[in-house]
């Protein structure tokens, strides 16, 4: 079974994947890889108000389920971001950091990369250029 029949899983099953455990909700798609929590979102744009508030429940029931968890957040899908998403994702890695945990963020499109530096949140987040990166780089730090 590859990744992406892991889609077909209904809302909030769970499933071991190439050996590791893996959940996946409306919105997103978590894997335990060793002490990292790997989160890809389903949704291709995020910009609706009601999505937003639902991955919000969703990220912050995770990291509020995983004390001191690692977390990469992939963007790999996700070809829209809104302002109001940006919010979130401060808010998660306040949350994240809080718990003792750390937060990498990565497969950004350029554009979004762009915004990040013009906001300045390139320097609240660590952005890696993929999900292998980023699990290295937690790798790394240990």
């Amino acid at each position: 079974m590859g990744l992406r029949a892991s889609a077909r899983l209904r809302p909030n099953a769970a499933a071991v994947v190439k050996g590791y455990v893996m959940s996946v909700s409306r919105h997103l798609e978590v894997r335990n890889v060793g002490n990292v929590l790997a989160v890809r979102f389903h949704d291709r744009e995020i910009r609706d108000d009601a999505v937003i508030e639902e991955i919000g429940k969703e990220l912050f029931g995770l990291i509020e389920s995983e004390k001191g968890a690692n977390v990469v957040l992939n963007f790999q899908n996700v070809s829209f971001l809104s302002s109001a998403a940006l919010v979130k994702l401060i808010a998660a890695y306040k949350l994240i950091k809080s718990r003792g945990g750390g937060l990498k963020l990565c497969s950004i499109r350029p554009e979004f990369k762009e915004v990040f530096s013009i906001t300045h949140l390139d320097r609240l987040f660590e952005i890696l250029p993929d999900e292998a990166a980023a699990l290295e780089a937690f790798e790394a730090a240990v």
